[in-house]
């Protein structure tokens, strides 16, 4: 563990002038309009209308009705100085059943918010796959199954051919681990299921899909576009240097984060990872040419970071704490780490309860830039949840959110002055919204939406990101 530097407050920090100063979102929490022009049921919209799995019974129907809005949403972020924008498109608004022919209202619509987009001056970047799987693909086995990878990489074509002229920043996946590790495993996100030898296979094509993707979007793409795909990757510390945590450490960074940086950086799976999972099953669903196939070249790692994840070895016979930090209450979502137990890391919660730790931020670059340092490197998640209050005014006054992405963005200034290769920072999220099993309790937006009305208001925090980014120097909130 790598101790946070101290470093004067007041101090302006400079990027680059070619640095990406963004914000993200995803489809399904944003769009809305489920039902409107050919788009058919993705996961979440079954996952969301199921009861008892979401908060309230919130679903993303409405949501915040961003279909609709877009031109106002891109309004927003020019009035916020950002010059990129991080969205993900629904696969079943422009591929209803998951195959076959596109529905080319579903891509209109996207190819009217990138042109949105760059007549604003802001650049798009564009995430194939931000865990809304069709539905009617889930009915044939979902990402358990090798179609599934195969049919990702045709819907990946259509999309090129769509908007590929316009569009330079392509992702693949939006955090692989949750798709198939809280989707598959432990149940807490779509579809639901709680099955540690389908997580795992969802894994292996998800890595498959990943690279099936690449080699699409290869062949249709100009040669100047830059493609990633991204990652929620673990910052892991020990409990204690006991042999024991340092292995709890080892099983997790197994599953957390090398079962996709090994096949997609380095074509092979960890053998570490065979033995601690050889219980569940013997990976005969992966074959030959597999991990070649996932493992091609990509021009930036995307990474998410939100909280250090902090392990111990549970004592024999004593009872394994049961709250993880994934909404895990029951069924887990680490095949192969029964023996390890999560624990709360020091500092500040925010609303998740997720200890704000701008350290291990810091540290996951360098070790990430150290592993691979030919791989420039992108935050594309870092941001947020807090209960924000709106003022008598209709104005809100977040600086626990100012100070959070202040303390994040030195530590990312701070990698960047000992060599890492950053190029950019995307904040979560542009907008409250749509999150997930936690329905619309929890609010991580610059923006805030009243979700009655859908009125946008740019919170404080927002007013400084915004003279962050049009300045490019990151300087102290001042509380306004």
């Amino acid at each position: 563990m790598t101790a946070p530097e101290t470093r004067p407050l007041t101090a302006v920090r400079s990027f680059p002038a070619d640095f990406l100063w963004g914000a993200a979102t995803a489809a399904y929490q944003i769009e809305g309009a489920a039902a409107e022009d050919g788009r058919t049921p993705s996961i979440w919209d079954t996952f969301s209308h199921t009861p008892g799995k979401v908060f309230e019974g919130h679903t993303g129907d409405v949501a915040v009705d961003h279909y609709h809005r877009f031109r106002e949403d891109v309004g927003i972020m020019a009035e916020l100085g950002l010059n990129a924008y991080r969205f993900s498109v629904s696969w079943s608004r422009v591929q209803p059943t998951g195959r076959g022919p596109a529905v080319q209202q579903g891509l209109d619509f996207y190819r009217r918010l990138v042109d949105e987009l760059l007549a604003a001056g802001i650049e798009p970047a564009l995430t194939l796959y931000h865990w809304d799987l069709p539905q009617e693909l889930e009915d044939a086995g979902g990402w358990p199954e090798r179609a599934t990878a195969e049919r990702f990489a045709e819907y990946a074509g259509i999309v090129a051919d769509a908007v590929g002229d316009r569009v330079k920043r392509w992702t693949t996946l939006n955090e692989p681990w949750c798709s198939a590790f809280l989707g598959y495993g432990s149940g807490v996100h779509a579809p639901g299921r709680t099955d540690p030898v389908a997580a795992l296979r969802a894994a292996h094509h998800l890595n498959l899909g990943h690279g099936l993707a690449v080699r699409a979007l290869r062949a249709s793409l100009p040669a100047d576009r830059q493609i990633a795909v991204s990652l929620n990757l673990h910052e892991i510390r020990p409990l204690t240097g006991s042999a024991q945590d340092l292995d709890a450490a080892r099983r997790i960074d197994a599953v957390g984060n090398r079962i996709w940086l090994g096949p997609m950086l380095e074509g092979a799976y960890p053998e570490d990872l065979f033995a601690d999972t050889a219980h569940l099953t013997d990976w005969s669903f992966v074959r030959d040419g597999d991990t070649a196939a996932a493992h091609q070249p990509l021009d930036l790692l995307a990474i998410n970071y939100y909280t250090p994840t902090v392990v111990s070895t549970v004592p024999e016979g004593a009872e394994k704490p049961q709250d993880d930090g994934h909404g895990n209450s029951e069924h887990s979502p680490w095949p192969g780490a029964d023996a390890v137990a999560f624990h709360r890391a020091p500092g500040e919660p925010t609303a998740m309860g997720w200890a704000v730790d701008p350290s291990a931020l810091y540290d996951l670059l360098t070790r990430i830039s150290a592993t691979y340092p030919d791989l420039p490197l992108v935050i594309s998640e870092n941001g947020a949840a807090y209960e924000d209050v709106v003022g008598p005014d209709g104005s809100v006054h977040d600086p626990e959110r100012a100070a959070y992405v202040h303390a994040h963005l030195e530590a990312v200034h701070r990698a960047m002055s000992d060599g890492v290769d950053v190029r950019g920072y995307f904040l979560w999220s542009l907008l409250d919204n749509f999150e997930w099993a936690y329905g619309y309790a929890k609010r991580f937006g610059a923006v805030r939406v009243d979700y009655d009305t859908l009125e946008r208001t740019p919170k404080s925090s927002a007013r400084w990101y915004a003279r962050v980014a049009r300045s490019g120097e990151l300087r102290a909130p001042d509380g306004r």
